[in-house]
């Protein structure tokens, strides 16, 4: 419904409200950064290695609570795009450019009820069909699931988020033969303290997967720094630039 209303009667610009929404080609290029290695300070245990694209703020921030609140389905392209980079970096790490298993963070029963979809997971699917062009190979895993409910994580500090994830992420029944020996980056929208993401790579880890990475598309400052740079960082890598990418269905729950 959402998606017809944007053709019938567009918005604003999500990212800074001026005509030309859902997305202005402006507040488009802040989606357009290489990617980098960033880090939570502190890191949570178990944290792997992290890259995002931009900070968490003004434009991308608003792009992104857009698709993610507000059903902009037609972002979760460019942004998908924006996640491709950024799994490109975090692959970079590895010898051979073999398949590589990719594993959403998981949405929690109520989140998809109330977005209609598991949003993570929508994006990790548009950012596999970016990666051929970067000469990447994924498969797309839904490999975690919520084994007990999780309060609302916006507003609590580091150590409430922390308490919050423990033990909460589990492997989905007969998913182990997916990820098992198999390298895995892990995907989510969004990195502020790393919790969920450590909680993420145990559950795989424990399932005797290598993870070799997880891969976002913004970082929050709330520790202090975004994105910090890396001699690895990405240009040119094949894939098409986040104002080629505005048309999208999500993915259902």
């Amino acid at each position: 419904m959402r998606a017809l209303l944007d053709l019938v009667l567009p918005a604003g610009c999500a990212g800074c409200g001026e005509p030309g929404g859902p997305a202005c080609p402006r507040c488009l290029r802040a989606l357009s950064a290489p990617a980098s290695w960033t880090r939570p300070d502190p890191a949570p245990p178990g944290l792997p290695a992290v890259a995002a694209i931009a900070r968490y703020d003004g434009a991308v921030r608003g792009l992104l609570l857009a698709y993610k609140e507000h059903g902009s389905v037609s972002l979760a392209r460019p942004l998908g795009a924006a996640l491709a980079r950024s799994l490109v970096l975090v692959m970079s790490v590895l010898a051979g450019a073999g398949p590589v298993v990719v594993v959403p963070v998981p949405s929690s029963g109520r989140q998809c009820r109330r977005r209609g979809a598991d949003v993570v997971a929508d994006l990790a699917a548009w950012a596999a069909r970016e990666l051929p062009a970067a000469g990447r190979r994924v498969q797309v895993v839904r490999a975690l699931r919520h084994v007990r409910a999780v309060a609302d994580s916006a507003g609590l500090d580091a150590r409430a988020r922390a308490a919050n994830a423990v033990g909460a992420i589990g492997l989905r029944r007969a998913a182990a033969p997916y990820v098992a020996g198999r390298p895995v980056v892990i995907v989510d929208d969004l990195v502020t303290t790393g919790v969920s993401l450590a909680e993420a790579a145990r559950a795989l880890r424990a399932a005797s997967a290598t993870v070799i990475g997880a891969a976002t598309i913004a970082a929050t400052g709330r520790r202090g720094t975004g994105p910090t740079r890396d001699r690895r960082e990405l240009g040119g890598t094949g894939i098409r630039s986040p104002a080629a990418q505005l048309h999208g269905r999500a993915l259902r729950c």
